[in-house]
């Protein structure tokens, strides 16, 4: 006997069914099956059905659930009987039994091929879905349905199967269901899992009907892929075509305006969430705290998280990151205190904003203190990216020697994320002895990359090496080392503008350039004199990190806002790379010359200019 499941209720995992499952699977590897197979003996077996091993496991709660060799092997009652038991048992997380049940089937029909595909896509061996698929399809007893796609989709996704994505995309048009709505939002969310991104575009442009999941889906793909400033059209065509959205939608456009800056598109968003009462909803809070912090408006993440009725582990640590990439270390340090005093457990999230924190505002002390609290008192064990903090924080502070001997002594001493900390900081504080150290573990870990050299280089340069700058050339060039393009985003009435290195691509190129010029000559009679690079990576002078010259991103993205904005207007820049020297001292001149707000953010932290000054005190 066992318990029957009401009409449409969702079969759920308990403690007792996990028993009944084990002691089942246990039983069943346990048959002789060869003693029930013989031809013939079917009836002889069932009048000795009081000895075939049957048995009754019951838990507390009284369930109870009948197990029998005799219950798989009856002909007529499998239709009745192991059809629904593949179904429950693969719903319940226990696919080892499913499948001894799946494999006793004489003639398994779609549902049931669905339940294995379905079962193995969701868990770690995603690549037996696509086995089971196969087989389906190779006997030809079954014929795949909606939910077989869907299935199939979600285990090439997970296995980076790309090429079995187009071959089943191609057997969906022939059987007519390209039409379904959900069958081809999970294909758009394949193809993007395996990079085909075009590919993903096509099967979204050429759906017949798009519904709200269709559209958040595509929004998230852009997202995944990186293409932020797509994922914010999306919504501008949702608008046109009078779909609404949902919490999914703005935590994912909130997320795309985080990456690239677009602080009005945020704002706007955020009048909608108040307007339509969003607001309670803690992802959406944690979505705009994540945004307002990262696109440069800190007070108003604040705003948001005092308003916040319901707080979780993520709206805290939002906050604290927020005020660490900031440089208000004390501030991130109270509210910390304050997470605990209400009785939340800090996370290894939380310490690393705290660590970020302490490293930017010199607290070197407090720093190690939360360092060691990690594990002292709340049993969390470091990370790469917590060491990397700590070694960070040495060298910001100039403890180059404390630093070299923190990465030696720490069981991370064979990573290069370490090493190249250390090495920047010693570019920060021109120190070739340590730089060299680095340097030697960075090529003996198989880690060296273009940065790597051009930091070096820039030490060697500064120190009047002009030899140890030959050798990093020459390094770059043998080695085939290649160098990771920059690029800046700057938002303009909406619109998210990107630039790279030299760039002719914009449409309103002249102007920019023009506008250049002009900002260039009025910045040089107040002072701003040009730092030529301390080492040319290549001919056309690519931007890297480190390396400095008169057309890099930002100086264009500067231009272009100066051009496109009323005086007085902040301008708000995201730099993948580290602001160069060169940059950052152009930047202040303009601040002071033209008497605007730059906000920059680039790979390591915030840059506010104003007045001829940075936030980060010219240590970064």
């Amino acid at each position: 006997m066992r318990m029957m499941r009401k009409e449409g209720e969702e079969p759920t995992c308990s403690p007792t069914r996990n028993l009944v499952s084990i002691e089942s699977e246990r039983l069943l590897s346990s048959v002789n099956w060869a003693d029930y197979t013989k031809e013939g003996d079917w009836q002889v077996q069932k009048k000795r059905g009081s000895k075939s091993k049957a048995k009754v496991v019951t838990g507390e709660s009284g369930e109870s659930l009948l197990f029998s060799p005799l219950l798989l092997l009856k002909a007529e009652n499998l239709g009745n009987c192991c059809n629904g038991s593949v179904f429950r048992f693969e719903c319940q997380g226990n696919l080892a039994y499913a499948t001894l049940i799946f494999h006793h089937l004489k003639n398994p029909q779609t549902t049931d091929w669905n339940s294995m595909i379905r079962g193995y896509a969701q868990s770690p061996s995603s690549l037996e879905a696509i086995f089971y698929y196969n087989q389906m399809m190779f006997l030809a007893q079954a014929y795949p349905n909606n939910f077989t796609y869907s299935f199939l989709l979600k285990a090439c996704e997970k296995t980076k199967a790309g090429k079995k994505c187009r071959e089943v995309h191609g057997t969906m048009v022939q059987r007519g269901y390209v039409e379904d709505v959900v069958v081809c939002t999970n294909l758009v969310r394949c193809y993007v899992g395996n990079g085909l991104i075009t590919a993903a575009e096509r099967v979204f442009e050429e759906m017949p009907v798009r519904d709200l999941v269709a559209w958040n889906s595509m929004i998230s793909c852009y997202s995944q892929a990186g293409l932020h400033e797509e994922a914010l059209k999306v919504y501008s065509r949702m608008k046109s075509y009078g779909v609404g959205v949902d919490t999914f939608t703005l935590v994912s456009l909130l997320s795309s305006c985080a990456h690239v800056g677009a602080l009005s598109f945020g704002v706007q968003m955020h009048k909608f969430v108040d307007e339509n009462g969003f607001m309670g909803n803690v992802f959406v809070g944690n979505a705009l705290i994540d945004m307002y912090s990262k696109c440069g408006g800190l007070d108003w993440a604040r705003r948001v998280f005092e308003r916040m009725r319901k707080r979780d582990i993520f709206t805290w640590n939002s906050m604290i990151i927020g005020l660490g990439v900031h440089g208000r270390g004390k501030e991130a340090i109270t509210l910390f205190q304050q997470m605990l005093l209400e009785g939340l457990q800090p996370n290894h999230i939380t310490f690393l904003g705290l660590l970020c924190a302490c490293s930017h505002q010199g607290l070197v002390e407090e720093g190690l203190n939360y360092f060691m609290m990690m594990s002292s008192k709340f049993s969390l064990q470091p990370g790469i990216k917590h060491y990397g903090c700590v070694v960070d924080m040495f060298g910001r502070a100039g403890e180059l020697q404390k630093a070299l001997n923190f990465i030696q002594d720490s069981p991370s001493v064979d990573d290069p994320v370490l090493w190249r900390t250390l090495l920047g900081s010693c570019k920060i504080h021109r120190n070739v002895g340590i730089g060299e150290v680095a340097m030697k573990k960075l090529v003996t870990l198989n880690g060296l990359g273009a940065g790597d050299c051009v930091l070096l280089a820039g030490i060697y340069s500064e120190a009047k090496d002009q030899q140890g700058a030959s050798r990093m050339r020459k390094l770059i060039k043998n080695k085939g080392i290649k160098t990771t393009p920059g690029w800046s985003w700057i938002e303009i009435q909406n619109n998210v503008h990107k630039f790279v290195v030299d760039d002719k691509s914009h449409c309103d190129t002249e102007e920019i350039y023009l506008k250049l010029m002009e900002v260039i000559h009025r910045a040089t009679l107040v002072g701003y004199v040009e730092e030529k690079p301390s080492v040319s990576v290549y001919e056309n002078s690519k931007e890297c990190c480190g390396n400095s010259g008169s057309y890099h991103s930002e100086k264009l993205a500067i231009a272009f806002g100066l051009a496109r904005t009323p005086e007085g207007t902040s301008l708000r820049i995201v730099k993948n790379l580290r602001v160069c020297k060169d940059c950052h001292s152009f930047t202040k001149y303009v601040s002071k010359v033209f008497q605007r707000e730059i906000i920059v953010r680039d790979r390591v932290r915030f840059h506010n200019f104003k007045d001829g000054a940075c936030s980060c005190k010219d240590f970064w």
